[in-house]
């Protein structure tokens, strides 16, 4: 899926006004974010679509990529809410370092409230890590703060096409919580959540509903601190050349 920019070209640079590309994965990330000076994809939490979509997307259009939308905990000490600024984005061998200066007076403009804001690795995947075990033993291979399945394609994309690259993403499930299976199978096609099949597997095992109402929580903060992050993404001006 992907949102348009609007046609607002006074937003960002106004030496350049093509818009800005925000990667996404599920479809209430890319809602947050669209608006003028934005383009915005979502994969729908499915790399092999993100790759489509970039596939057939004119680099020549944008000026730069953000990656931005909800990321796993893999530093312990982060909490749901909390925010990641992208220092560099790991994928196996490969490595990218981000080009967007995000600095402090950058980030004490928005108003976060208690949430931490802290720099750090993303993980790239092209699965979900949901396990703890599992979080833990990325987090011990990489280094990096948080994970997720789209900055590392975004960041490819963007080297690829000589663009600046950033990444943004907030904790939505903490190091020390299990993503339950019944949430990961509940996304649909357009990344929007398919009640009828939470409530469905919720009827067959109710045990699963505990650790679903957490998960909701967790989410649902995660999504108020983007809601209050995407002043970032209106300083998309302060995109640079990455350092590759």
């Amino acid at each position: 899926m992907i949102l348009g920019a609007g046609d607002d070209a006074s937003v960002g640079n106004p030496i350049d006004p093509r818009p800005v590309l925000i990667v996404t994965g599920l479809v209430q990330e890319a809602r947050i974010a669209a608006g003028p000076g934005m383009t915005v994809i979502c994969s729908s939490s499915d790399p092999k679509q993100l790759r489509a979509l970039l596939t057939v997307f004119d680099p020549s259009t944008i000026r730069g990529v953000i990656s931005f939308g909800v990321a796993g905990g893999l530093d312990p000490s982060l909490k749901s809410g909390d925010v990641v600024v992208a220092t560099e984005v790991l994928a196996g061998d490969t490595r990218w370092l981000a080009g967007l200066a995000l600095n402090e007076e950058l980030i004490s403009s928005v108003a976060l409230g208690r949430r931490r804001v802290v720099r750090g690795g993303l993980a790239g995947v092209e699965r979900v890590v949901a396990a703890q075990a599992c979080k833990a033993a990325l987090r011990s291979e990489t280094g990096a703060a948080a994970v997720d399945m789209e900055s590392h394609i975004a960041a490819a994309y963007a080297t690829g096409a000589g663009l600046p690259f950033a990444a943004l993403r907030v904790i939505s499930d903490p190091a020390s919580r299990a993503l339950p299976a019944l949430a990961m199978a509940a996304i649909k096609p357009n990344g929007d959540i398919d009640l009828r099949k939470v409530l469905s597997g919720v009827a067959r095992n109710p045990l699963t509903l505990r650790a679903l109402v957490y998960t909701g929580f967790d989410f649902n903060r995660a999504l108020k601190s983007l809601r209050d992050t995407r002043g970032f993404l209106l300083r998309g001006e302060r995109l640079v050349a990455a350092e590759l």
